[in-house]
């Protein structure tokens, strides 16, 4: 589509839109011939909103292509997720409140647990706790330590999940991960992209060899991995393009993140799902657009346990009713990529969609699931075209001309 639209036709409406996202909602049959996890769930509510709104499946970044949660997310809120990628590093940063500067380089740590031969046990050292998390990031602040000219800043953000972030002149961040993305490998060195980023790398290998050394007497989390290097510049904001006020509730900060990077206000962190669904209840009208944000779903299915996963969306199916007493003018019900629990990852495979509005067409499906949405009036698209999908169905798009 071209890129003037649909920002050019978007109205001003007292119309809301809310997104309920299911991170990871998309899978596969644990065994061939079975059912996904999504057409295991027992989803009566779902079921139903499927049998009477418009369905599809979304790619999220294109056919075979495996979307990182980054441009999964860019993609759902309207934004194409290759002209507007940003790596995790920044949305991590600004998810635990961190307060960026244009050219800071910020990059998403994993704490992990290395066996004595230097090779990755744990890429997760355990799924340490919150608290436990902080500490580490506390020894990493008191004794690791920037070159000159290099502010250096760690800030802890969940389980084994910390923040780096590097302040300074000249620094890029076209560098390479650290983390092998298998255990039984060692971590892997920095290296630069691109002729900017060489003293960048030199700098933040020095660093993450200090790190090392810093929790070398750890038992479990004994090394960090780093990915998501990026550096932070503004982006034009969902009300700049669409004329929505926004709200995110969600309770992990790389996807409170990418909603800051977008310009949304940010919910305080709700304790539980149905915490998130009073938050939404609770300022309704003082937003035009809510993002609510699952992550359960997909931390089940990165965990292989195709049971749980299956577990956490009957969880959510009985939160829509209280959803729907809200009225929305369009309500979305997806994830930004999938997640099968058969491949313990992320995969390129189509997410599963439903729409509701007065203004859907009857998709008179019999549940949601991957292979019926496939038979739904939207067929498989482009997810940065599903905000277009929901302005219209909001009725906040004018007509394309005479």
């Amino acid at each position: 589509m071209n890129e003037v639209l649909p920002d050019e036709l978007t109205e001003q409406s007292d119309a809301r839109i809310v997104f309920l996202v299911m991170d990871g909602l998309g899978g596969l049959p644990f065994e061939p011939g079975g059912k996904t996890e999504l057409e295991t769930a027992v989803t009566p509510n779902m079921d139903r909103l499927a049998q009477t709104c418009a369905a599809g499946l979304i790619e999220m970044v294109g056919p075979g292509i495996t979307p990182g949660s980054g441009p999964g997310h860019l993609a759902l809120f309207g934004y194409d997720p290759v002209r507007y990628n940003i790596g995790r590093g920044v949305l991590s940063a600004l998810g635990v409140g961190f307060e960026l500067e244009h050219g800071d380089v910020g990059v998403r740590l994993n704490f992990a647990t290395l066996d004595s031969a230097g090779r990755v046990s744990d890429r997760r050292a355990g799924r340490p706790t919150d608290e436990e998390n902080k500490r580490l990031v506390a020894k990493l602040t008191e004794r690791v330590k920037a070159p000159d000219g290099v502010e250096l800043f760690f800030e802890p953000e969940k389980e084994h999940r910390a923040v780096m972030v590097l302040r300074g002149a000249a620094l890029g961040a076209q560098l390479s991960d650290t983390d092998p993305q298998e255990e039984g490998a060692t971590p892997l060195r920095v290296h630069a992209y691109d002729s900017e980023s060489r003293r960048t790398a030199q700098i933040v290998q020095e660093v993450l060899d200090s790190a090392f050394e810093a929790l070398a007497d750890e038992p479990r989390a004994n090394a960090i991995l780093a990915r998501g290097f990026a550096a932070f510049h503004r982006y034009p904001s969902l009300h700049e393009r669409f004329k929505l006020r926004g709200q995110a509730i969600a309770r992990y900060p790389m996807y409170r993140g990418v909603a800051k990077l977008l310009g949304m206000d940010l919910h305080p962190v709700p304790d539980s799902d149905e915490g998130s669904i009073a938050a939404l209840g609770d300022r309704f009208n003082d937003y035009d657009f809510h993002f609510v944000h699952f992550k359960a779903v997909d931390s089940r299915g990165e965990d292989g346990d195709f049971a749980g996963k299956v577990k956490a969306i009957e969880a959510i199916d009985k939160l829509i009713p209280a959803v729907e007493k809200l009225k929305p003018a369009a309500l979305v019900i997806t994830g930004d990529h999938s997640t099968p629990s058969r491949a313990k990852a992320h995969s390129w495979h189509p997410v599963p969609l439903i729409l509701a509005s007065p203004w859907s067409r009857p998709a008179g499906l019999t549940g949601f699931g991957e292979r019926e949405c496939r038979k739904g009036e939207l067929g498989i698209f482009p997810a940065m075209h599903l905000m277009t999908l929901a302005l219209a169905h909001a009725g906040r798009l004018a007509k394309f001309g005479a």
